[in-house]
């Protein structure tokens, strides 16, 4: 496994840079001030590189949710009961929870995983992968085995394989497991050197002393299991969980086989950087949702480099950050394939200006 894992971390491929040109050319020559749809164009020339085409069809979607438990919750690090993440993978695929609802208005095909519940959960639309009953107890010793880890990563990996043949345009990366934004944290803070105080949160709703003890358990983790940051993997293996391993292979496997990847919150997060520190073409495949809550989420983007698209203090996790960014996707693949150009709209392009090179007051057309 580890061998197949290394190939493809090997064989992934920067973006079409032929085709981003192309596609901001052809931005350019759209009927409006030129600049003047900001990250809408970034957006649309991301996509071309991604997808080697100027124009692309955005409209098949789908989020991906990792659900598992973690050992860690016997810490005391979470409020809510452990059982929840079974119940709530059960509710996810009834159409129930935040993201049932946001993936049903945006015409996005949900699929729910169990990569590692403890529990058992009847549904004829779960994605049955269970890798083991929740991982061990990180307080105490690591996550997973070294074999688990990779079986979650190309589990992973091979569920947006198959979207890829089943011809999905969008992958979002969602999860649900209680205590998994202790164990978010922990590989965030393993990867970038941040301190427990940078990084901890409240996750889905602390007191001041459960938060106080969670820094303590963060710590402890930290000090029990010495992840090296050198080698990105064995820190999922070891602080991580099931759904981080399971979406680190699902970030890998959007950038080798050249499909756009959303994600969601502080776990996808850490999933993406996870991915990212194995290989960092990584990053160029990727869009970031909303600016979660969580510290840790703020410190994985900074050292990503990448701006979320949405403020709209959410904390949810579950992958209910995608549906929106995926709206804004399709937008911009549909201004690329239906906007009018300066020619066909019988337009004159020298009125207008390049705004992205005027002031802020600058109304970005001459002569209106």
């Amino acid at each position: 496994m580890e061998k197949e894992i290394q190939n493809i971390i090997k064989n992934i491929k920067p973006l079409s840079a032929g085709a981003m040109k192309n596609a901001k050319q052809y931005q350019d020559s759209l009927i409006k001030p030129i600049g003047s749809l900001g990250r809408l164009e970034e957006m649309a020339i991301q996509l071309a590189g991604i997808t080697k085409k100027v124009q692309n069809p955005m409209d098949k979607k789908a989020i991906v949710v990792m659900c598992a438990d973690n050992g860690v919750y016997e810490e005391g690090v979470s409020t809510a009961p452990q059982e929840v993440t079974a119940v709530q993978a059960y509710n996810m695929l009834e159409g129930k929870t935040a993201v049932s609802v946001l993936a049903k208005q945006g015409n996005i095909d949900l699929k729910v995983v169990d990569i590692g519940i403890n529990g058992t959960v009847n549904h004829k639309n779960l994605i049955q992968k269970k890798i083991a009953y929740g991982t061990k107890n990180t307080a105490k010793e690591a996550a997973m085995t070294k074999e688990e880890m990779e079986k979650a990563v190309l589990t992973g990996f091979h569920i947006v394989e198959k979207l890829k043949q089943e011809g999905y345009h969008i992958i979002g990366t969602g999860e649900m497991g209680i205590s998994n934004t202790t164990t978010a944290a922990s590989v965030i803070i393993a990867l970038t050197g941040c301190t427990v105080e940078e990084a901890a949160g409240k996750g889905a709703g602390l007191t001041k002393e459960l938060f106080v003890h969670k820094k303590s358990v963060l710590k402890k983790i930290l000090q029990t299991n010495k992840p090296d940051k050198n080698n990105p993997l064995e820190v999922v293996q070891k602080v991580g969980g099931f759904d981080i391993a399971g979406l680190t292979g699902c970030f890998l496997a959007a950038a080798y086989y050249g499909i756009p990847i959303v994600i969601d919150g502080v776990i996808s997060m850490s999933a993406a950087l996870a991915a990212c520190c194995c290989q960092p073409i990584v990053k160029q495949y990727l869009f970031a949702s909303h600016h979660s809550m969580e510290p840790a989420y703020q410190i994985g983007a900074e050292k990503l480099g990448i701006s979320p698209y949405f403020q709209l203090e959410m904390r949810l996790g579950e992958g209910t950050g995608c549906p929106f960014t995926m709206y804004l996707m399709e937008a911009a693949a549909k201004i690329m394939g239906e906007m009018a150009t300066f020619e066909e709209g019988n337009v004159d392009k020298s009125n207008y200006i390049d705004i992205r090179e005027e002031t802020e007051y600058d109304t970005g057309y001459r002569g209106r």
